[in-house]
């Protein structure tokens, strides 16, 4: 069915129904990258960008093109691993060596040219993954707020480590120190926010940082690339562009990099740390796949429940690591559970995202719609409905939510993480039922549980909290705040990542200790109050 005017109420626009401040913009033709304190330009062969946001024409709806990017060769990255390893130095770099206070300034200063830019990311975060202009707006200010945050975070970290601690006989100044060179590649469903959660907090440590970004959602890192290059010392922050297997691939088999932060599948994580040859060396930082259900208990109030389950499991098309992907729900409740679901469900407004209010748009991978329909098609092989009008039906990048009902063990979609609008609904009697998926699913990220009784909520919470990272009570799945951890169990993830977690995580503890004689008080006195060192010192940044 051709869905560019379909009966969910979706309809690609022509180009000059597109609100003028939103209108497509020029093509962008990318041929620049930051290596070594420099934008170099490049003149070999480029990627072709399509927007996900179809726009109706006289063929029917077609995927506009926004520009390119730079498909740069296993040569410049080398090249680019060199001036990292040249910039760091082995740890005698100046911004490894550099005083924290001074690196917070840098960051500080990228963060003030980065507002600057607001408005043309946003509008590329909007045509390059289909994010409606409320979520883009959020994921940019969420960003800078996040460097906000991380550099008071160190700020106070440092004020704990400026002290001695005299411990057995040995005097000992403990401070975190960076770790070296570090790779940040970030995924595309928030190609800004995760991208920059992981590179500023490894930049701020002290290390070097190479930066890849994800596979969709790369012309919006350009606009910032100015202010990376003049807000670090050349060398400290490189851009790669390209494919993983030429780009990525020599960097790894290298052994040189000390730390690979990766937000993506557990399958290309595995094929990044096998290319290391040193995996001792290489410290990783993962967030990978999750399955994250909910538990619908007898109890538990509908309307609410409902609607945080349809925001858990639709919001931004359910293209969320976070997202809902799985529902149990008590038979007792089924019937009454779903109608208030198709009714939320019809009542989100489909379209594009400048529109007013929209909560389901044009999905940001299309090759994502093929895999979705086999889900769909497996599922009601195996006996599932969908329940809604329309669900599951496509029209050029849109995909109307599919809801699926009754789920059970044979279908792929319960096991699956479908990363998409699809919801599966499984029915069950026992609560032993939705304990055992939890406890043979390969992954730990969170759950939530809705219900009202305190005391059955807490004979779920005990044992669910060794099986998971968050356990959510009558709300659904998320990240945030910031400054709570964020990680996962089994497959899910790797290292924890918040404001605090992430600047230990991109760091280690390391320390100076001298025996307490005479002799030893003396030359720590000196190095102290003479400011010979950056290291041992009791600077007090305030």
């Amino acid at each position: 069915m051709d869905r560019s005017a379909g009966r969910a109420g979706f309809s690609f626009p022509r180009e000059d129904e597109v609100p003028e401040p939103w209108r497509l913009p020029a093509p962008i033709e990318q041929r620049e990258y930051l290596a070594d304190g420099e934008i170099r330009r490049w003149r070999g062969p480029a990627r072709e960008v399509l927007s996900p946001l179809c726009l109706r024409g006289g063929g029917g709806p077609r995927p506009p093109r926004l520009g390119s990017y730079p498909l740069l060769t296993e040569s410049e990255s080398l090249a680019a691993l060199e001036a990292a390893a040249r910039a760091h130095d082995g740890g005698r770099g100046a911004w490894a060596t550099m005083p924290v206070e001074e690196r917070i300034r840098h960051a500080a200063g990228f963060a003030a040219r980065m507002r600057a830019a607001r408005g043309e990311v946003v509008r590329l975060l909007m045509w390059e993954v289909g994010k409606s202009l409320a979520d883009s707006e959020a994921e940019f200010d969420r960003t800078v707020a996040y460097i906000e945050n991380t550099i008071d975070a160190l700020k106070d970290l440092d004020r704990r480590s400026s002290r001695f601690v005299i411990e057995e006989g040995v005097i000992g100044q403990i401070r975190r120190a960076p770790l070296g060179l570090a790779l940040c590649m970030g995924p595309y469903n928030y190609p800004l926010n995760e991208t920059y959660t992981t590179l500023l907090p490894a930049l701020i440590m002290g290390n070097s940082v190479l930066v890849k970004p994800p596979k969709l959602g790369v012309l919006l890192h350009r606009p910032l690339l100015e202010a990376l290059r003049d807000s670090f010392p050349p060398g400290v922050v490189q851009t790669l562009y390209g494919d993983g297997a030429q780009v990525v691939g020599p960097l790894m088999e290298s052994g040189r990099l000390d730390l690979l932060a990766f937000i993506g599948s557990s399958r290309v994580a595995d094929i990044l740390r096998r290319q290391h040859p040193r995996p001792h060396r290489l410290r990783c930082v993962l967030g990978l796949e999750a399955k994250n259900p909910a538990i619908v208990l007898p109890d538990a109030d509908l309307d609410l429940t409902a609607r945080e389950c349809l925001l858990g499991t639709l919001s931004f098309n359910g293209q969320r690591c976070t997202a809902l992907k799985i529902l149990f729900v008590h038979r007792r409740l089924l019937q009454a559970f779903l109608e208030r679901f198709r009714a939320g469900l019809a009542g989100l407004h489909r379209g594009m995202p400048w529109e007013p209010e929209v909560a389901l748009t044009p999905l940001a991978d299309p090759g994502r719609i093929e895999y979705l329909a086999r889900l769909v098609a497996d599922a009601a092989a195996h006996g599932a409905t969908i329940v809604n009008a329309g669900g599951g039906e496509v029209g050029g990048t849109f995909m109307e939510p599919a809801v699926l009902s009754p789920v059970t063990p044979a279908m792929r979609v319960y096991h699956e993480e479908q990363f998409g609008p699809l919801v599966p609904i499984v029915p069950f009697d026992e609560l032993s039922e939705p304990l055992a998926y939890v406890a043979a699913s390969p992954y730990g990220q969170q759950i939530s549980l809705f219900g009202r009784d305190p005391r059955a909520l807490a004979e779920l919470i005990d044992p669910l909290v060794n099986q998971l990272c968050r356990v959510n009570l009558n709300s659904q799945c998320q990240r945030g705040p910031d400054s709570f951890p964020f990680t996962g169990r089994k497959d899910s993830a790797e290292g924890t990542l918040s404001v605090a977690d992430a600047l230990r995580v991109f760091s280690i503890r390391t320390l100076v200790a001298a025996k307490e004689t005479e002799e030893n008080r003396r030359i720590v006195s000196a190095i102290v109050r003479e400011r010979h060192s950056r290291f041992l010192s009791t600077d007090f940044i305030f």
